[in-house]
C-alpha cells in the first residue's frame, strides 16, 4: 500500500481561535501544498470534536479552554483543504474526516481512535507507512505519531507544516520523536 498522509487537528480553534497555535497556517498552506504535490496519497484527516461538556476544559476541571466544539466554526477543519485541494478525494468528508475527543470523560490527544463517519478508524485506514503533520506539533502531533509507531507502523513527521504550542517544547519534541525512529522531513 502506498504511503497515507495524517493531516492531525487543522481546524480553526487551533489556527486563529480560542487555542491558537504558532505556525499553523503556515503549517495549513505547506500541507495543501504537499497534498497537490502527491496526488494518489490517500489522505486522512482527525478533528477534535467536543460536547462543552467535555473534561478537557477549564470550565469542567481541564487544562485547555473551550475548543473544537461540536458543529462550531471553530471545530471546522480550515477552509483551504475543501477549497484548494486539487483531487475532491483528497478533500475532508464524511470518509477522510475522523473525529476524535467524542468521550466526554476522556482526553483524547491522539488520532489513532479517531473515528470517521462510517465508524472506521485512523488505525484502520492509515496504513503502514504514514506521514504526519498538523497542529500542535507537542501534544496531539506527537501522540498520534507514538501510537502509530507502537503500532508497528513507520512514520514520517513533515518538520515545516506543524504548528505548536510553546516553540521550545516544539523542538524537543522533534528531537525526541526522532530519537524514538520517526523520520523527519521537508514538505
Amino acid at each position: 500500500m502506498s504511503k497515507s498522509l495524517l493531516v492531525v487537528d487543522c481546524q480553526y480553534d487551533f489556527i486563529d481561535g480560542t487555542l491558537a497555535c504558532g505556525g499553523a497556517e503556515a503549517a495549513v498552506k505547506k500541507i495543501v501544498a504537499y497534498i497537490n504535490a502527491h496526488p494518489d496519497m490517500k489522505v486522512l484527516y482527525s478533528a477534535d470534536w467536543h460536547s462543552p461538556r467535555h473534561c478537557s476544559f477549564m470550565e469542567n476541571g481541564g487544562t485547555w479552554p473551550v475548543h473544537c466544539v461540536a458543529g462550531t466554526h471553530g471545530a471546522a477543519l480550515h477552509e483551504m483543504f475543501s477549497r484548494d485541494v486539487l483531487r475532491p478525494e483528497q478533500r475532508p468528508g464524511d470518509a477522510t474526516v475522523y473525529h476524535k475527543g467524542t468521550d466526554d470523560g476522556r482526553e483524547e490527544y491522539s488520532a489513532f481512535e479517531a473515528k470517521n463517519a462510517a465508524g472506521r478508524t485512523v488505525a484502520q485506514d492509515a496504513g503502514n507507512d504514514v506521514v504526519a503533520c498538523g497542529i500542535a506539533s507537542e501534544f496531539c502531533v506527537r501522540e498520534s505519531v507514538l501510537a502509530l509507531l507502537g503500532a508497528g507502523r513507520r512514520v514520517t513527521l513533515l518538520t515545516d507544516a506543524l504548528g505548536w504550542v510553546d516553540e521550545a517544547e516544539h523542538h524537543k519534541n522533534l528531537k525526541d520523536l526522532e530519537a524514538q525512529g520517526v523520520q523527519l522531513a521537508r514538505a
